[in-house]
């Protein structure tokens, strides 16, 4: 029988889980259901960070080869030993027993099995058993633990008051845990722009963030099927980091995760929704300002079977639970992948970028806003640009050019026609025609370079006599200036001479 093989993750799981686990100090079954793998993948890499003494500052400042090096060691496999087993189903009766606890029902277990299972496993076996029964468990949250999210199936009519013509708007609502404390707001669709902004709005609206979100599986969130990553959308990642927050979408078929938000949808619907039925709106802005009154409304209605309300409840318990607003409102940031042109150029949007050339036909993460690019190799950014959509056009940094590309570069026709008027005043007529000649003047580097690099091979004045000749003769190519032979008395010999020194007064062939 083949041994069942471990599915490798990506770096950037990888890190999801050491951001959640070191820094976030979510359990593993959490991080689990966040990340969309087992809770026994997440121990295993957890225990390998901490084995290793890793810390989540320290696992930022690699990059994902380095890390990837660091966890690569792999554990040795123990054989499982037989060990007794408990009656699962007395454990249970036992525990609903006032003061009895899995610690004491463990102890009295070791007493008759000394070789049987530590506390961990014994805790560990029990959970899996229990999570076989068909029990309905009523949730409680804790203030300031989760945020559920969602759009409402029922949408309203804006009407165009220019065409007449009429879309429909989305409602997208979002509930805390502990206090109830209502959110909504309408928004043309459900593109990923839109459910970034309404989550922005929802954190303002509460003056906080909870420490979980909880969508349900929105394409704009949640995606099995996005090819940059099956699971939360990049962008829907970024902007938890950027608030400190966690993402644990609700389970495929599993409506009691999402009861909170289901209710909260419900409530929307008919207390807000439903007393906008007879209205007729010509701008989401207007309809928005109907949804806020009314939401007050919502939030101040007192319960049926407790005392308060939802805002009094989210102002005593919930509101200072949450996690504090960043000093900045989150920028909508969007993420694909690209493959380094040989000319060390990304396309986007039909702009191209510059990255350093050793990155040639390797592939790169690009993170774009609206002002800015930034593209990243192995979770190191590499190059930053400001966006620019004009199509065709190239931003490139000269640090990232090669060097010889980079002292091309410096070049300019004044540089070229002032090395030329070094040899001569014809070199530097021949030059300047040869520049001006051309539609953009880099197209005669290289015949002027070419002319001026003669210089070195020959001398000089043999160049300068040259160049007076094409003067009169035309012919302003390097080829022409190579091939023209002329006579000419010299008084010295230029260093640069290459063939044997001629004796003054000799007549010097070109």
């Amino acid at each position: 029988m083949g041994i069942r093989r471990k599915r490798e993750l990506s770096m950037r799981k990888v890190r999801e889980i050491m951001r959640l686990g070191l820094k976030c100090h979510l359990g593993y079954r959490e991080i689990a259901r966040s990340c969309f793998i087992s809770h026994s993948t997440v121990s295993g890499y957890l225990g390998q960070a901490k084995a290793l003494g890793l810390t989540y500052e320290g696992v930022e400042k690699m990059d994902d080869e380095e890390l990837k090096g660091v966890l690569k060691a792999e554990s040795s496999q123990k054989q499982k030993a037989a060990y007794p087993q408990p009656d699962w189903q007395w454990v249970h009766q036992e525990l609903k027993k006032k003061g009895v606890t899995l610690q004491l029902l463990w102890e009295e277990y070791k007493a008759v099995h000394p070789q049987g299972y530590q506390s961990s496993q014994f805790y560990e076996h029990y959970h899996r058993w229990k999570k076989k029964l068909s029990v309905s468990l009523r949730q409680t949250h804790k203030a300031g633990e989760k945020m559920f999210v969602d759009y409402a199936g029922q949408t309203i009519a804006v009407h165009d008051p220019h065409t007449g013509k009429v879309r429909e708007a989305e409602i997208f609502v979002a509930v805390l845990g502990a206090s109830n404390y209502t959110f909504a707001e309408a928004r043309w669709d459900q593109s990923l722009p839109n459910w970034i902004a309404s989550h922005v709005h929802a954190f303002e609206y509460f003056g906080g963030v909870a420490k979980v979100l909880v969508p349900d599986n929105l394409k704009s969130g949640v995606s099995k099927a996005c090819w940059y990553e099956p699971d939360i959308n990049p962008t829907y990642h970024d902007l938890a980091v950027h608030y400190g927050t966690v993402i644990m979408p609700s389970r495929v078929r599993k409506p009691k995760d999402k009861s909170k938000v289901e209710v909260g949808v419900q409530v929307v619907e008919r207390w807000v929704l439903a007393s906008l039925r007879n209205r007729t709106f010509f701008s989401l802005l207007e309809l928005n300002q109907a949804i806020s009154h009314l939401l007050l409304k919502l939030n101040q209605r007192p319960f049926k079977k407790l005392n308060g309300s939802r805002l009094s409840l989210f102002e005593t318990v919930e509101q200072d639970q949450l996690l504090p607003l960043p000093s900045c409102r989150y920028e909508l940031a969007e993420w694909k992948k690209a493959r380094v042109n040989i000319d060390y150029h990304i396309e986007l949007k039909n702009h191209y970028y510059s990255v350093p050339y050793r990155l040639v036909q390797e592939e790169v993460e690009v993170r774009y806003t609206s002002v800015t690019i930034e593209i990243f190799h192995h979770g190191k950014r590499v190059a930053s640009h400001k966006r620019d959509d004009r199509p065709g056009c190239h931003a490139t940094q000269k640090e990232h050019m090669p060097k010889s590309h980079q002292h091309y570069l410096e070049w300019s026709p004044s540089r070229i026609i002032r090395w030329a008027s070094t040899v001569g005043e014809a070199t530097a007529k021949v030059v300047a025609t040869i520049l001006n000649s051309r539609r953009h003047p880099e197209q005669g580097y290289r015949s002027c370079l070419g002319i001026l690099r003669l210089g070195k091979h020959y001398s000089h004045e043999r160049l300068e006599a040259a160049c007076s000749r094409v003067l009169v003769v035309g012919g302003f190519t390097y080829k022409s200036i190579r091939s023209i032979k002329t006579t000419l008395r010299t008084t010295g010999v230029s260093p640069w001479v290459k063939a044997s020194q001629p004796k003054a007064g000799k007549r010097v062939l070109i």
